[in-house]
């Protein structure tokens, strides 16, 4: 293995966020999805931490010596991510206070600080300081009798340095800034203006009330971001619900990993910080401007500026469901494709909310991995369970930060009277699929529907995923199987169509790859196309090199890490890796083998990483249906000729935009919104002419 021949995986997730903040940089964005995307690159900032950094530091107690495929330690992956992540925050900084903020000014959209408020403003948050506030802050004092609090993670905090009166002694005391009230205050304004401060201002302003007695000599804004990766034993563990309700609380306690502190802090209170919380020089990051840059993310919302948004684009019908009252009886007849967030979430819930209704449904059988906080997928669950269907639901009860949440649903699942499995264990289950029983008049038939994406219908309005309906028997026999695998003791050694994670999957990317380079090497058309999430996978990146070097053709879109270093001389000429960030999340994986001219394409839950592959269950499954391949490849030709929001990875692991001299304009998300539109458009236009010619129906009273 040759270290030279990968990037480092931190090190490449750090790029992607790079290629996010260069969405909150561009001026081309409308000003409050810039803010948005600013507010993105600060949330995905903070997990990195909680969990990446988190884990490095534990690795670097147990093996000091560990080096990644790229020949990094954990102490030079720590200090190049200290290096890029200070970089990152600089620029996410002068992003904000340099370009956003004086931008919205100009759209009188301001943030005064208290020096500029006029008297009538200044009364008006004083009466809502001493209504409101005051009495939701607790300010802690630190001495030999109360040592240093515990800090909720990521949340804001004031440091304050007083003096007794009398007494030359400085002594320390921290509050947090309450988040059970709005941190943006509007203020009262000229017509045609939007005006507002900060909470904190307002506190630090009126602190000293907070300490009668004592002179306020300093006070600075500070926040912790501590190690949220939950450690669970599931071996020795009893009850697998309870130990992951106490990991959840423990989170909230995890020992500190970065400091953020506002640059104006005096040296004095930074020592202090930096001795209480046990942290080095290299963990503590100074912000200009406001802190906490996930607060930009509810306020991109601003009512009453629509005009400083992205145009709304509204899910599209899906055409094959569209005035179709029975899905079932679409899904008998043809396979159905659904390309999410351009064609609506809803097919899916209405495919669940249909089968618990229907008096010929005997059984529903889903995974269910992140839902929504209100989910209408769950609901329908339950209602089926009420309705006397045989309902089994797998909830992953580890799906990081998303815990609690699942944890809810998976109790109100059960007392409905659904079959509920919490996960196993060692493995996350990660594969989407909803298997619906059902008898009917020539027997007992199974319909699917397998995804790429989660069955949330938040997310299906942001993230790009691909849903698949059929009720094609060798997929229903798999499925089953599998459930029965997950519910059950019962051990497959073969499928019919689907593969799946940790026993068969990994094979069967290595055996297409393979069959691939073996083409090339007799002469034969070769090529592969992918489109997936995270490419990390040593022994996956290894036989794409062999393919390359044998004269495949390999085009790779992958939004987020790429392990993969592409254009060395020898090894990775032949392969190309780009990335698309937009308005909507890349989120679907398509993999497609040239096979000598007759293509293999599947869609997977799965990425190229070991978690994927090694833990956690996942499935890849064909689609066999000529046109329904056809649609495929169109997508992943689209998105590979993006020309607006592609950039290429270069071999020194950078990104760059693709030169879009002399091509076609084509912004990839926007095309296929524009093709579902006319998609849907043609469908209704086709039911209209049909219902020209619709017989009356017999009144039925003998006339």
């Amino acid at each position: 293995m040759n270290p030279n021949h990968y990037i480092n995986r931190e090190l490449s997730w750090l790029e992607f966020n790079e290629r996010v903040l260069e969405e909150a940089v561009d001026k081309s964005n409308p000003l409050l999805e810039r803010l948005k995307f600013l507010a993105i690159t600060a949330s995905n900032l903070d997990e990195f931490f909680m969990v990446r950094v988190s884990s490095l530091w534990a690795m670097e107690g147990k093996n000091p010596n560990y080096k990644d495929p790229a020949g990094m330690t954990v102490k030079h992956q720590l200090r190049e991510i200290s290096l890029k992540a200070r970089d990152m925050t600089a620029r996410q900084c002068s992003c904000l206070t340099r370009s956003i903020l004086p931008a919205l000014a100009k759209e009188n959209i301001r943030f005064l600080p208290w020096g500029e408020l006029n008297p009538g403003q200044g009364e008006n948050v004083t009466r809502y300081f001493r209504s409101t506030v005051y009495p939701i802050l607790t300010p802690m004092a630190i001495d030999q009798s109360r040592p240093f609090p515990l800090l909720n993670n990521g949340a804001l905090h004031i440091i304050t340095e007083l003096e007794r009166h009398g007494d030359d002694e400085t002594y320390f005391a921290v509050m947090q800034i309450p988040t059970v009230i709005p941190r943006i205050i509007p203020l009262p304004s000229e017509p045609g203006q939007r005006l507002f401060m900060f909470l904190e201002e307002l506190v630090e302003q009126h602190v000293k009330e907070l300490f009668h007695g004592y002179k306020v000599l300093k006070t600075a804004l500070f926040r912790v971001v501590r190690n949220s990766d939950l450690s669970i034993d599931e071996e020795d563990s009893q009850d697998i619900l309870d130990e992951i309700e106490r990991s959840i609380k423990r989170r909230k306690w995890g020992d500190p990993v970065k400091l953020e502190i506002e640059k104006k802090m005096a040296k004095s209170s930074r020592r202090f910080l930096e001795k209480a919380l046990d942290l080095d020089e290299d963990d503590i990051y100074e912000i200009t401007g406001p802190m906490d840059h996930t607060v930009w993310m509810g306020f991109s919302g601003l009512a009453g500026a629509d005009d400083l948004r992205d145009a709304p684009l509204p899910p599209q019908p899906c055409p094959d469901f569209l005035h179709r009252e029975d899905m079932f009886g679409v899904i008998r007849e043809k396979d159905v494709l659904v390309h999410h967030p351009y064609e609506s979430f809803d097919c899916v819930t209405n495919f669940v909310r249909q089968a618990a209704a229907d008096p010929k449904t005997l059984a529903i059988k889903q995974t269910l991995y992140r839902v929504s906080g209100d989910s209408p997928i769950v609901s329908a669950l339950i209602q089926a369970a009420e309705n006397g269907k045989q309902v089994t639901v797998l909830v992953e009860l580890k799906a990081r930060f998303d815990e609690e949440n699942n944890i809810n649903w998976a109790k109100k699942l059960e007392k409905s009277g659904c079959h509920v499995v919490y996960g196993l264990v060692g493995l996350k289950i990660h594969c989407k699929m909803c298997l619906v029983v059902r008898r009917e008049d020539d027997g007992i038939r199974r319909y699917l529907h397998l995804s790429t994406g989660n069955y949330n219908d938040n997310t299906a309005r942001i993230y790009t995923d691909i849903g698949y309906f059929t009720c094609k028997e060798t997929f229903g026999q798999d499925v089953s199987s599998l459930f029965n695998v997950l519910t059950g003791y019962s051990v497959i050694t073969s499928w019919n169509k689907i593969s799946v994670a940790p026993t068969s999957l990994r094979e069967t990317f290595l055996y297409y790859i393979g069959t691939e380079t073996k083409n090339a090497l007799e002469g034969k058309d070769a090529c592969i196309l992918a489109k997936l999430n995270s490419l990390v996978d040593v022994d996956i990146i290894d036989a794409l090199y062999k393919a390359s070097a044998a004269g495949v053709s390999v085009k790779l879109l992958v939004r987020g890490i790429c392990c993969l270093r592409p254009g060395v001389e020898g090894v990775s000429e032949n392969i190309t890796v780009v990335s698309i960030v937009d308005r909507f999340l890349e989120h679907s994986r398509i993999y497609y083998f040239e096979n000598a001219g007759t293509p293999k394409i599947f869609l997977s839950s799965a990425d190229l990483m070991p978690r994927n592959l090694d833990r956690r269950v996942e499935i890849a499954f064909p689609i066999e249906d000529a046109a329904l391949k056809e649609r495929l490849l169109d997508i992943l030709d689209i998105s590979f000729s993006d020309t607006e929001k592609l950039r290429q990875l270069l071999p020194d692991g950078g990104y760059e935009r693709v030169d879009r001299r002399g091509k076609d304009h084509n912004r990839s998300q926007i095309r296929f919104y524009e093709m579902a539109a006319e998609s849907a458009r043609q469908a209704e236009e086709e039911y209209g002419k049909a219902e020209v010619f619709r017989p009356i129906e017999a009144t039925g009273r003998g006339e």
